[in-house]
């Protein structure tokens, strides 16, 4: 630990932290250009930005396939968009916290006889006390890190063989929490003392990590994180009093509506502008130079060994990992 934070701290540049915070203050970029019959793919869209998100593309022609956990909302929000919108909205149940709901999910995704032109990771939790899913994982690392992972690892090849495709991991500026990068030996905070944040920066960090890989498996589709805004959402509504009164206090005051979130959702997914950028990070449409242990190519391919153990993948192997890293030391 001490070597890494040695390591990172003469790289960290206090005008990103500046420039982050400039960018707080303005409006995201916006796409006028419809996308008709075109499949856009959201994952937790029944509230918050899934659900604004959703009615940003379907009010633009696209067609939905969302992917949720709960029944009765999947079923008011495809009859909502459908009425509305007169676009085709289908949904599919899955607790992205539970790995065979990943699992069926994914494959569901695989075998749609139609192309996926957006996919926008989006579902999202955070606990302020350490919570176990059943399989024995941090929820926090399943529902943000691992579920995306696992699910573009098994559309891989059929978004390559489409050979164009945009995938939206709705990340956070709470990556920043993780100062020093993940700890590898401790993904699940068995050792180290956990915290909501703590918890919340691990997963996000791990999924742009991943997300440099999975930018040169990608041959023709792009994958890009963003982070949303600071908006008003129902995450954290599961924690105790004192968090909720923290939030509708301090934080919801100054957070604006979601329909911000999705104006940069579609803008980062439609607009002719956005083409072939690939493994960037956005703050909404703004494009941001991560922190040092954010784009540590050596972590990121550890990271991904131990990923696609705890996940059960056949993921890309050590020898294709080595000439990914070889590359990127050569860019």
């Amino acid at each position: 630990m001490k070597k890494k934070i040695f390591k990172y701290w003469k790289e960290y540049k206090w005008s990103n932290v500046m420039a982050m915070i400039k960018n707080m203050r303005e409006e995201p970029k916006r796409c006028d250009l419809r996308f008709d019959n075109k499949l856009v793919v959201i994952t937790g869209a029944t509230s918050g930005i899934g659900y604004y998100t959703a009615r940003k593309y379907a009010s633009m022609g696209a067609n939905l396939l969302t992917i949720n956990r709960n029944l009765e909302k999947s079923k008011k929000l495809k009859e909502e968009i459908e009425n509305e919108f007169n676009v085709k909205c289908d949904y599919y149940i899955a607790d992205l916290s539970i790995l065979d709901n990943i699992y069926n999910a994914a494959n569901y995704l695989l075998y749609l006889d139609t192309n996926i032109d957006v996919l926008i990771h989006n579902a999202g939790v955070f606990y302020t006390k350490k919570k176990i899913t059943k399989d024995g994982l941090e929820e926090n690392f399943v529902v943000h890190f691992l579920a995306p992972f696992i699910i573009n690892n098994i559309l891989l090849d059929k978004l390559n063989k489409q050979k164009k495709a945009r995938i939206i991991l709705v990340s956070s500026e709470g990556y920043r929490f993780s100062v020093w990068g993940p700890d590898l030996d401790d993904l699940m905070f068995e050792k180290n003392k956990y915290s909501g944040l703590k918890g919340y920066g691990n997963a996000k960090i791990c999924q742009i990590l991943t997300m440099h890989i999975y930018s040169k498996l990608l041959k023709g589709p792009t994958i890009i994180a963003m982070h949303p805004g600071t908006v008003k959402t129902n995450t954290g509504k599961d924690n105790g009093k004192t968090y909720k009164l923290f939030k509708s206090t301090f934080i919801d005051s100054f957070s604006k509506t979601p329909e911000i979130s999705a104006e940069a959702l579609y803008y980062l997914g439609v607009s002719p502008e956005m083409e072939n950028i690939t493994d960037k990070f956005f703050h909404l449409t703004k494009e941001e130079e991560l922190t040092p242990p954010a784009k540590d190519m050596e972590v990121a391919c550890k990271l991904w060994d131990i990923s696609v153990k705890i996940a059960k993948l056949e993921g890309v192997s050590l020898c294709q990992k080595s000439l990914l890293l070889e590359e990127e030391s050569l860019a």
